[in-house]
């Protein structure tokens, strides 16, 4: 897909809502579209209106081995509401292996090429494995989830791994996300109750003080405002 066909999508899709832009995706590319869901609140949002779309599209997450038992729970409850199962996809374990001996088990509070390093093998390696036989990758970004992702559109190309990315709640507010999970009683992160917006590794994610950003809990330690584990990655980054 080009990039003239890209902006001809996002602007025929401007002002539709996600279940139109769902409908039309899934419609369209059958079998070549997957949603790899993070169980974020979004996500879950997502999963809600997939499942309700086509309980057959293909449902993905990360499994870093690093996980809350409070996330393990949710892909339990989330699996058993919907009657799907969430494919799980896991490190290379000789490379965590290879990681964890030469580096340490907490190696990514070290340096920020240590932290890099782990996302890498637990979480882009494994992504990129789970997505190579897919043409549309299905994400619950949006645009208030932090300055870096400001600029996020509906339709996206990623270059990583060379295929769409398609957000379909970019331009949703934390409290359309919220209302719509209260409405439809839709399984959430009990963390979300305990002051984790954003929740992802264990070791690598804090709650928030009041104030603080969507994101500010995740890899804390670091100085930098970027903080992203390199999924998203933007061409420039």
């Amino acid at each position: 897909m080009d990039n003239e066909r890209i902006r001809e999508l996002n602007d025929e899709f401007r002002n539709a809502g996600v279940k139109e832009i769902l409908t039309y995706f899934i419609s369209e590319y059958g079998n070549r579209i997957v949603f790899a869901s993070s169980l974020g609140a979004e996500d879950q949002v997502l999963t809600d209106m997939i499942t309700g779309i086509d309980p057959l599209v293909r449902i993905i997450s990360l499994d870093t081995g690093r996980l809350f038992p409070e996330t393990y729970d949710l892909i339990a409850r989330t699996s058993e509401k919907y009657r799907i199962n969430i494919e799980l996809f896991f490190p290379d374990s000789g490379k965590v292996e290879d990681m964890v001996n030469r580096k340490g088990i907490n190696l990514f509070y070290h340096s920020k090429e240590n932290r890099a390093l782990c996302c890498q093998i637990r979480k882009n390696d494994p992504l990129k494995r789970a997505l190579k036989d897919f043409d549309i990758w299905i994400c619950g970004l949006r645009k208030g989830q932090s300055l870096h992702r400001s600029d996020t559109e509906l339709v996206e190309w990623d270059n990583q791994h060379e295929m769409i990315k398609i957000n379909p709640l970019y331009n949703w507010t934390s409290d359309q996300v919220w209302q719509y999970i209260r409405k439809h009683k839709i399984p959430y992160n009990v963390l979300h109750d305990k002051g984790y917006p954003s929740v992802g590794c264990q070791p690598c994610t804090r709650a928030v003080l009041p104030g603080e950003g969507f994101r500010s809990g995740r890899w804390w330690w670091e100085k930098s405002d970027h903080r992203e584990c390199g999924i998203h990655r933007k061409p420039d980054s």
